[in-house]
């Protein structure tokens, strides 16, 4: 004979809920009636201002603004990413999975009560999802910034609760939802900091305190390159820093690498190209701080601001870098090989430069990369050519110096500046070439298509250019000899890289 036992497991559950549930009213009412010194005149503002996000979207332009830096910007994108990611999910899924009713306002006072109560269900708190998203994801890109943000996104969470719009459970839950959210844009995009260490190998170079015995060389026409030069006198004062023009930079450069331990450098990739061929020759390190637009390659080493090559130097980091160089054949006018550290292009790409750096002072570099695209893409003929011994009509040739991540709409990312290897991509000439460079770009690398090709390559040989073609590297433009050779200088450079903190 056996007796039926009753199933223990909803019963408990059933009580467990009851129990939290009482547990959360009770919190809300001692919340509602104790005194909260001067939290009157701000909380209430506070929770109306993170209203549809826009206390969040005026806290990443400031960060954007205020900040000034690639780092600044970037975590102000993050944060406003993370608030869509938990906005979304507590919109469009939490609010309708639990419909649980606002708390009773009787006894929260009236001088706390918001003027217009939201009509949404109380479940999770989308104002805590957001204000949680959005620091957690700017602190996930920069601490600083995140400590910043913390205590306003704190602020906003107590407000729902203090204003009796939510009980503490809500926002709770609400506030993981939006850890969780600025977490899963992390795992889609990851942070500057988990991102793989680039370049290798890594290799001391000498150890300079404040700058001692470096000498940095400012090319005053690059993007913000002369107020980086004041950040370098305050941040290495014992550096000696030379600001010049344009037409004086390769004088210059070479007194500077024949006196100095290291050479420095302040301005874009053009102008860390020609520092980087002149640190090569006279076998000096190079130290890069960041002042063009861009800044490819400094952001590849893990640069992005001048104390971060300010603390290699102070350590001694450096690593080995790889040297890309194409070498004018027989019959050019032109017998010494020019140097990249990031690409080399032939095909519509150098018009495209030339015609954007003509409006870029006028409308911006936006606009002006456009304005370029649309006119080169829509007048421009396919490149007659050589490639490899084959003849080829060509949109486009792009060789980097090293294996690129990514290409396409978002900016490409190499992880070893010295792997020996050229990053080769050809778009075949044809009918829609805005298509068939957009598809070649998402493509990315080691792929193939009847519109393009990519691939790995050490040597790389072109011929038969027509008189006047125009050849592009690292933003510069030159005329192409008829025949050259694109291969690389391995390891033919120390540059200094901050270890990751």
């Amino acid at each position: 004979m056996s007796s039926a036992v009753p199933p223990a497991g909803p019963g408990r559950y059933g009580r467990l809920a009851d129990w939290l549930g009482n547990q959360d009213r009770a919190l809300f009412h001692t919340a509602a009636t104790r005194r909260w010194p001067g939290a009157g005149p701000v909380l209430p503002r506070l929770s109306r201002s993170a209203n549809h996000g826009l206390l969040w979207f005026g806290a990443a332009a400031g960060i954007a603004t205020l900040g000034g830096s690639t780092r600044a910007r970037r975590a102000a994108l993050r944060g406003v990413a993370s608030l869509a990611v938990a906005s979304a999910v507590v919109n469009t899924v939490g609010k309708h999975a639990v419909r649980r009713t606002r708390p009773i306002l009787d006894a929260v006072p009236v001088i706390r009560q918001l003027k217009r109560q939201p009509h949404t269900t109380s479940f999770p708190s989308g104002h805590a999802a957001s204000a949680a998203a959005f620091a957690t994801g700017v602190a996930l890109e920069s601490r600083s910034w995140g400590a910043a943000v913390a205590p306003l996104a704190v602020g906003v969470a107590a407000s729902r609760v203090y204003t009796g719009v939510h009980y503490p459970s809500d926002v709770l839950i609400g506030a993981a939802l939006g850890v969780g959210a600025a977490f899963a844009v992390r795992g889609l995009v990851p942070t500057r900091g988990q991102l793989p260490a680039p370049g290798r190998p890594h290799t001391d170079a000498p150890i300079l305190p404040g700058g001692q015995d470096l000498v940095v060389v400012v090319n005053k026409a690059s993007g913000s390159a002369t107020a980086k030069a004041s950040l370098v006198r305050d941040a290495l004062p014992r550096a000696e820093v030379l600001e010049c023009e344009p037409e004086e930079l390769m004088e210059t450069l070479e007194k500077a690498a024949r006196s100095a331990r290291a050479l420095g450098i302040c301005g874009g990739d053009g102008t860390v190209n020609r520092a980087a061929a002149v640190a090569a020759r006279h076998g000096v390190p190079l130290a890069v701080f960041p002042g063009g637009t861009l800044n490819h390659f400094a952001y590849d080493l893990g640069i992005e601001e001048v104390h971060d090559t300010c603390r290699a130097l102070a350590s001694g980091d450096a690593v080995k870098v790889d040297l890309g160089r194409f070498v004018p054949g027989p019959g050019g006018s032109r017998s010494e090989p020019g140097y990249f550290l990031n690409t080399f292009s032939l095909g519509v790409y150098p018009e495209l430069v030339r015609i954007r750096e003509r409006w870029s002072p006028r409308i911006g570099g936006w606009p002006a990369g456009v304005l370029a695209a649309v006119r080169v893409l829509s007048s421009e003929q396919p490149l007659r050519a050589e490639f490899q011994g084959r003849d080829r009509a060509l949109w486009m040739l792009f060789a980097g110096n090293g294996m690129y991540q990514q290409m396409g709409p978002t900016p490409g990312r190499r992880f070893d500046l010295a792997d020996g290897l050229l990053d080769v991509r050809i778009v075949h000439g044809g009918r829609l070439p805005g298509l068939r460079l957009l598809a070649a770009a998402l493509a990315g690398p080691l792929s193939r298509s009847p519109v393009h090709a990519a691939e790995r390559l050490r040597r790389v040989r072109v011929g038969g250019l027509p008189p006047g073609t125009p050849l592009a590297f690292d933003g510069e433009i030159n005329e192409a000899p008829p025949e050259l050779w694109i291969d690389k200088a391995d390891e033919a450079l120390t540059v200094y890289r901050p270890l990751p903190l």
